[in-house]
């Protein structure tokens, strides 16, 4: 006999339940002051109340919680938001729209956000999860310089530097480095969109 549907619900919610609880030791981890040398698949699980296997019963692997801990990320900073910016149709005013919307997003998991990019730089895992997502960035910004206006648009073999330097410019890094520790980087998204706008030959005004 299969189980029943109110057997099954309890179950589903009661999973759901511990994946935030994981998720949400796994934040508070990162976020705290001994940053990424405390944070171990071990210490999430102690933190969580939950046995070890359990971590790996949940997400799969380290890689999996990563991957599960940037998706919830992107939940918290409303991501969407970034899709919807570079889906407009003219080129100009997506980039005009993603470069605050971006500076939102990282400013609300900034400290978090920080110490998984600083952990891509030395672990593998994380490697694995960040730099895809970077690569998705890269060719976000050549597709949106392609519908730039004529006169605006770079010629067809500067095209590929051009939104390589979009892709600095518009990183976390970037803001990281222009906001300090004294401002936010919805603060510094101004700068950054002129330092975007001179990139690709946009005038100021």
């Amino acid at each position: 006999m299969s189980p029943r549907p109110y057997s099954l619900g309890r179950r589903q919610a009661a999973a759901a339940e511990t994946r935030a609880k994981v998720l949400e030791a796994a934040r508070t981890l990162l976020s705290a002051d001994e940053g990424v040398a405390g944070f171990s698949v071990d210490a999430v699980a102690r933190a969580a109340g939950v046995a070890r296997m359990t971590v790996y019963y949940q997400f799969g692997s380290r890689q999996g919680l990563m991957e599960a801990m940037m998706e919830a990320v992107r939940e918290r900073g409303r991501g969407e938001r970034l899709a919807e910016a570079l889906e407009r149709a003219d080129g100009l005013e997506a980039l005009d729209a993603f470069i605050p919307a971006v500076a939102d997003f990282w400013e609300r998991d900034r400290r978090v956000v920080r110490r998984l990019r600083g952990l891509a730089a030395m672990d593998p895992d994380m490697e694995g999860v960040v730099r895809p997502r970077d690569e998705r960035r890269r060719q976000a910004f050549a597709a949106l310089l392609g519908r730039l206006a004529p006169k605006l648009r770079p010629a067809p073999d500067e095209m590929q530097a051009a939104a390589d330097m979009l892709y600095a410019i518009v990183s976390f890094e970037t803001f990281e480095t222009l906001a300090g520790p004294e401002r936010t980087f919805p603060q510094v998204a101004p700068l950054v969109r002129r330092m975007a706008h001179r990139a690709v030959g946009i005038p100021d005004g």
